[in-house]
């Protein structure tokens, strides 16, 4: 049986954890932006063909925050709707019974104080507050997939048909 100092502990490094994570993405994510290249230079006829992003990564942010799964939609990642949606419910539903076990041995312990309905009660509350940060982690990653996908959707990997390799068509705009 988890002790509430050693939940509270294990609390604490997921949240540091957790914490690192989002700032290590922040920090890559600031500096993809901070490679600009400030010189005006008179492009040939070459490089004429300005790259257009077909779809708005931080669009499909705005709409898998609204509603999970429509970023997706909108990037035509079609098959990653259900998953999203699949793991959601599966830990809502398990967020909800813990939720009313831990009701239920509450109310049971406040009625009698039997030390074994305060342990279960102690144990389904642990286990609520940990699949709530399951779900967000769930909601969070579905945004972060949602920006990688729109990012990735112009990203093609054609065959060389002169001798069978792939051809990847990456664009960089300078």
């Amino acid at each position: 049986m988890m002790k509430w100092k050693d939940f509270l502990n294990y609390l604490i490094s997921l949240t540091r954890r957790i914490t690192k994570i989002l700032l290590l993405f922040l920090i890559l994510l600031c500096s993809a932006y901070a490679q600009l290249d400030t010189v005006d230079a008179v492009p040939d006829e070459a490089d004429s063909e300005v790259f257009v992003m077909q779809k708005s990564p931080w669009g499909a942010v705005l709409r898998s925050a609204v509603l999970p799964g429509w970023g997706q939609f909108y990037n035509e990642s079609y098959f990653k709707i259900p998953v999203i949606w699949g793991i959601s419910a599966w830990l809502l539903y398990i967020w909800i019974d813990n939720n009313d076990s831990y009701i239920k041995y509450r109310q049971l312990y406040a009625n009698t104080p039997i030390e074994q309905y305060r342990s279960l009660r102690t144990f389904y509350r642990d286990q609520r507050d940990l699949f709530t940060i399951y779900i967000a982690l769930v909601y969070v990653l579905n945004l972060v997939d949602a920006y990688v996908d729109a990012h990735l959707f112009d990203f093609s990997v054609e065959e060389n048909f002169m001798n069978g390799s792939p051809m990847f068509g990456i664009k960089f705009n300078f």
